[in-house]
């Protein structure tokens, strides 16, 4: 791998936190011995009285304070302390999983505090600077110094060959691949404000408890600690690596004042050009983004694909739905050649799938898209907005299992977006040209016969135009339009295809905006 490519992903996952850094600076400080009950005996409800506790006093920040040295490290230097694979955690003692540390410094200032549980007790996990070698010896310093995160291990692609696939760092940050992945999207633990011009409020990991697992258990199970100047919260994830790397979320949230943009589930990915959109573009590759689109599941039993876009200026789209099915930013684009790029493989970057349990209730998906002058940024947010603000002194849980992998974990008998195109319209330099591949479980049984038709609507300007066509290269069918915006600065489109009797595909959403 690329010091390059190392050093984006790096920056990526730390944008946040530099963030979450400002916003706690100021307000002061706590260390592990706050954490009253952090040690000794252990459950499944120790971290919720934790963050229950938490929630009740006014908000300190986590210790951010380091040793001189370490005071402005770049990149490079950062780069140049690496955990010893020979003192991970668990790794002499046979198990499926092992953990490796992050040290602080760069973006990664606050200690985070992380334990141990081994039947049924909690206990530190011991600091030590001879847990990391040092490119430049004048930085190993502080007996006492902490970690930032975290990283488990598993051989999830070779028996035997222990390797990264989930790492915890950066504020709530955290990510995953599945087999024969390369990292891609975040996740959060929360979003608070995502879009919001007044400004976004990124919620810290400030502790973690790693449970041991038994021989032979091919799950591992992680509590968080969430905390930020608004709430405090507690998680439980159980991970499961494997085709696609699943994990079992269990979250109560604990605000400590109203939350009007409260965001579940969040996801954090980047999008910076495709042929839907690519007019302020200049690269010589077909495409680069992590994720494509957002595709939801509504509860009225909707399957929704919206493709996602660089845009002039920020962007807000929002979902309306009751009892959500699921909802994810996806990668569907598969092959080498989709992205024709050696060193960043976006054809093997996980898409992320949430699937509520239990009843959401109402509210919305929503879709932050900003823009972005090149890859480097994450530009390109989505979760879940409760339609009831989330209210200082009450208490609320959501459960959801997140799939990383290379598509929906469920079969759909719908015909699917392969393909969204954008171009000019010849006899009109004001429209914009549309081509949408639909492809999947109809066309193999479907008479070949079988007549097709769409009809794109928008909720402004004029659509014209249309035509649907066979299209045998991926055994599907196109529909090609024009969309003449007129007057209007943003119009959403739609389009559905359909037979004589009825829909059989999913719904494609578009925002345009000049």
């Amino acid at each position: 791998m690329s010091s390059e490519v190392q050093r984006r992903d790096l920056i990526r996952g730390g944008a946040g936190l530099a963030l979450a850094s400002a916003v706690g600076g100021s307000i002061g400080r706590a260390r592990a011995e706050d954490l009253g009950g952090a040690t000794g005996t252990f459950d499944d409800n120790t971290v919720v009285q934790i963050a229950r506790r938490l929630a009740a006093s006014a908000y300190r920040a986590p210790d951010q304070a380091l040793p001189k040295v370490l005071e402005n490290l770049n990149f490079d230097q950062f780069r140049g302390i690496a955990y010893r694979s020979d003192r991970a955690l668990w790794g002499n003692d046979g198990l499926a999983f092992d953990v490796e540390f992050f040290p602080r410094g760069f973006l990664y200032r606050p200690r985070i505090e992380i334990y141990e549980v081994k039947d049924g007790q909690s206990a530190p996990v011991p600091y030590s600077p001879d847990l990391f070698t040092y490119a430049d010896p004048a930085l190993r310093v502080g007996d006492s110094l902490g970690f930032a995160g975290l990283r488990l291990r598993n051989a999830l692609n070779t028996p035997g060959v222990m390797e990264e696939f989930c790492v915890f760092l950066g504020a709530s940050y955290f990510r995953a691949v599945a087999k024969g992945q390369t990292y891609g999207l975040s996740a959060r633990g929360f979003a608070d404000g995502t879009g919001d011009p007044k400004g976004e409020e990124f919620a810290l990991f400030r502790a973690f408890w790693l449970e041991k697992p038994q021989p032979g258990v091919q799950s591992v199970v992680i509590h968080a600690l969430l905390d930020s100047p608004s709430l405090a919260g507690a998680f439980r994830f159980t991970i499961r690596p494997g085709d696609a790397t699943v994990f079992d979320v269990q979250s109560t949230l604990f605000p400590r004042t109203t939350i009007a943009q409260g965001g579940i589930a969040p996801q954090t990915g980047m999008f910076y050009f495709d042929a839907n959109d690519r007019n302020h573009v200049d690269d010589w590759r077909p495409a680069a983004h992590d994720s494509e689109a957002l595709q939801m599941w509504t509860g009225a039993d909707q399957q929704l694909f919206r493709p996602l876009r660089n845009p002039l200026d920020l962007q807000v789209s929002t979902f309306s739905d009751v009892a959500p099915r699921g909802f994810g930013l996806m990668q569907r684009r598969r092959a080498f050649h989709d992205f024709e790029d050696l060193a960043l493989h976006y054809e093997k970057r996980p898409s992320l799938w949430v699937e509520p349990i239990g009843d959401w209730g109402a509210g919305w998906v929503d879709l932050v898209e900003i823009p972005t002058p090149n890859e480097v940024n994450d530009n390109i947010v989505s979760f879940w907005r409760p339609k009831e603000p989330l209210r200082a002194g009450k208490e609320y849980s959501y459960t959801y299992r997140m799939y990383w992998g290379w598509d929906v974990p469920f079969p759909t008998p719908m015909a699917r977006v392969g393909a969204t195109r954008v171009g000019g319209v010849t006899d009109d330099p004001d429209a914009r040209f549309f081509a949408l591949d639909f492809a999947g479980a109809p066309f193999d049984h479907l008479p070949k016969d079988t007549h097709f038709h769409a009809v794109p609507k928008a909720s402004a300007g004029t659509v014209r135009n249309v035509v649907v066509e066979p299209n045998p290269a991926i055994n599907g069918v196109r529909v090609t339009f024009a969309f003449a915006p007129g007057d209007t600065k943003v119009a959403d489109l739609s389009c559905v295809l359909e037979t004589d009797s009825g829909p059989i595909s999913e719904q494609w959403l578009y925002r345009w905006t000049p």
